[in-house]
């Protein structure tokens, strides 16, 4: 993925899955599977990021703890670059966007609680813009010499990931960014047909055991998506898939799937979710924090992921 405003895309360990061509009180979260308890200390996630992280990243965590409104600053901040068509690029000083910089951007905005601005009203209107006819996306291909494997144009294992992140934040952003038109009820509200069409695009390519053509983030972000379309035996499956994935994945991988699924109502009981909290719990540093994969300068990024998974 793509961490855009700081300068450029990740590094995340995107696997292909093998076999496949394939709200509650922060403090101390107790999860009990089976006679085994673990603790995910938020108490002292929260310490490592106020002492690490940035103006943005102090108020996403006071948004996530508290719902305490951004600030002007770091509004200004998290918005900054978004170049005239809606999108964010790549890399600062970056003139083409990417979907998957955009979507990056997007996540920090939910954070803030600013994804009925218009800095993202212009971003969601531009991804939906971007969807091909077949219902999926693709980065633009003046990227093609620069994107990593999991953003590459022209890649089916890319499009996959990149139609899921894109569908995601439509269908959950939807309602909240309206940018035009008349009341719209539906699973992401102006732009329910894009995410109806990225649904069945998504839904295409999985297979009868769950697994799916592309890298991991695609299956919890296509579960996500799939769930909210209400199409649940098919995001059923890719459940099934990831829970068995879990221990084997890296921290920021877990928070990641975690807060994906828990943003759009996944049930916290759920085995994948429960799977997903001790896996946290068991990878929590003695600082508060977790690792990155995209090294230590993402830690506290990785840190509020897990802290939005386990509010």
């Amino acid at each position: 993925m793509a961490g855009a405003r700081h300068g450029g895309y990740g590094t995340h360990e995107f696997r292909r899955t093998p076999g496949s061509g394939r709200s509650i009180p922060l403090g101390r979260i107790r999860i009990c599977p089976g006679s085994v308890a673990a603790v995910v200390d938020t108490d002292a996630a929260i310490g490592y990021v106020v002492a690490h992280g940035d103006v943005v990243e102090r108020a996403r965590l006071g948004c996530l703890r508290t719902g305490t409104p951004a600030t002007v600053e770091a509004l200004d901040v998290a918005e900054g670059g978004q170049l005239p068509d809606g999108g964010w690029p790549a890399y600062l000083e970056g003139k083409v966007a990417s979907v998957d910089a955009t979507c990056f951007r997007l996540g920090e905005l939910d954070d803030l609680g600013a994804l009925g601005r218009p800095a993202a009203r212009r971003a969601l209107d531009w991804l939906a813009f971007r969807q091909l006819p077949e219902g999926g996306w693709e980065e633009d291909t003046a990227l093609a010499g620069t994107a990593p494997e999991w953003a590459r144009p022209g890649d089916p294992a890319a499009g996959i990931y990149l139609t899921a992140n894109a569908a995601f934040w439509l269908s959950v952003a939807g309602l909240d960014a309206r940018a035009a038109g008349p009341l719209d009820a539906r699973v992401g509200g102006v732009y329910a047909n894009v995410v109806h069409a990225a649904a069945l695009f998504l839904a295409g390519r999985v297979s009868p055991d769950g697994t799916w053509p592309s890298f991991l983030a695609a299956g919890w972000l296509g579960a996500a998506v799939l769930f909210r379309q209400e199409m649940f035996q098919e995001s059923a499956r890719i459940q099934v898939a990831l829970a068995e994935r879990i221990g084997d994945m890296s921290p920021a991988n877990v928070a990641w799937l975690a807060a994906t699924l828990r943003r759009v109502g996944v049930d916290a009981q759920d085995r994948v979710l429960v799977r997903a909290r001790r896996r946290l719990a068991e990878t929590q540093r003695s600082d508060g924090g977790w690792e990155s994969d995209d090294g230590h300068q993402f830690d506290v990024h990785a840190t509020l992921t897990a802290i939005r998974a386990c509010r």
